[in-house]
């Protein structure tokens, strides 16, 4: 979590209504195994991202970028940006860098809770609700979806606005969001980060 996290937390407490908007992992390098597979699909969601972190800091919604750290443990997040903005693929980090006002978590495994600050940070946000973008459907973003479930954190999916290695295990797992974690799937269009409470996303 970035050095400003605790004071940008403290003037956002309430603004947004309990919604916070996670993007996962989308500060990539893609050098992993089965990036190929992944990148046809990480650049069909990209605008959609794009446009649902612009329409959630029009709205004063706090975005939370939570990364992986490539088991860099001496980097933060300002080189984790610069090593991706560096990579061959920075086209796709650009579009949806973060900006002054976002907030940073890096994470080591595939959630975005284990080991992570970001349970401490939501409750500093009063947040009760994520909307969850990023990568990979099928693994980050399910695992993140599980954890903010048992935490009794509500979760939407913008169907669009994730991005798969393998398209049939993500439609499996955005199954499983929606009947084991009450997780709400829609298209990245239908939410609206203005409903009061975040309750009408």
């Amino acid at each position: 979590m970035n050095g400003s996290a605790k004071n940008t937390a403290g003037r956002r407490r309430g603004a947004a209504g309990g919604t916070a908007l996670a993007v996962i992992d989308m500060i990539n390098t893609y050098d992993h195994q089965d990036a190929e597979l992944l990148l046809p699909s990480v650049r069909e969601a990209l605008p959609v991202m794009v446009d649902l972190v612009t329409r959630a800091r029009e709205h004063g919604v706090a975005v939370i970028y939570v990364n992986d750290n490539f088991g860099e443990w001496r980097s933060h997040h300002g080189e984790i940006l610069r090593t991706a903005l560096d990579g061959p693929h920075a086209e796709l980090v650009e579009p949806v860098r973060p900006d002054d006002s976002s907030l940073f978590v890096v994470k080591a495994r595939h959630s975005i809770f284990y080991e992570t600050p970001l349970a401490y940070l939501l409750t500093q946000l009063d947040v009760d609700h994520l909307v969850l973008c990023g990568q990979v459907t099928e693994q980050c973003v399910l695992y993140s979806a599980l954890d903010a479930h048992i935490r009794h954190i509500r979760v939407t999916v913008p169907t669009d606005a994730v991005a798969h290695i393998h398209e049939s295990l993500a439609e499996a797992a955005l199954e499983m969001m929606r009947r084991n974690m009450s997780a709400r799937t829609v298209e990245a269009k239908e939410i609206d980060f203005a409903s009061t409470a975040g309750r009408g996303t």
